[in-house]
């Protein structure tokens, strides 16, 4: 009784801490994914995509299962272990526990994807540019669920919204 106690409480400590730091989990429909993939931004062996937030990791094996190499940044502990289990096989998928915030996207970056939330789209965005800034070329950006106020997105298909970051002089 009391080892069930200790497991819900860690439980709820680890996917409670990231709603402070950032979006809460929601698992992605691979329906959803494969429509992005192929109508939004058709991915394949040229991208390197940056999930921010990659939960169990499916946006990652998706992209790689297109050819693409994957990389993954997660906060919660529980939820990297799971992912790197399930992508296990995948030589493509890179799962890294970390902040995104504090991270440095690799100089091959194509695509970032996220399911972002409406308090941190915008400086999710920002980073974002800044990073095209950094690495001197386009980054595509794509957000679930939440469209970046100010900006008006390349394309868009049901709650996915495209946008290019052009790096700025």
């Amino acid at each position: 009784m009391i080892i069930g106690f200790w497991l819900v409480t860690v439980l709820i400590l680890l996917f409670g801490f990231v709603v402070f730091w950032g979006a809460p989990y929601v698992p992605s429909k691979k329906r959803d994914v494969a429509l992005v993939f192929t109508e939004l931004y058709p991915i394949g062996k040229n991208d390197l995509l940056v999930d921010i937030g990659s939960g169990d990791g499916v946006v990652l094996r998706m992209a790689a299962d297109r050819g693409a190499r994957a990389v993954g940044y997660e906060l919660n502990p529980l939820l990297v272990v799971i992912s790197r289990f399930l992508s296990r096989k995948e030589p493509k998928v890179t799962i890294i526990l970390a902040d995104f915030w504090r991270a440095t996207l690799p100089d091959d970056t194509t695509v970032v994807y996220t399911f972002g939330e409406s308090r941190d789209i915008k400086k999710m965005a920002e980073k974002i540019q800044y990073e095209a800034t950094r690495l001197q070329k386009p980054l595509e950006f794509i957000s679930y669920g939440f469209a970046v106020p100010g900006l008006t997105p390349t394309r868009q298909t049901r709650a996915h919204f495209l946008y290019t970051m052009n790096p700025l002089q």
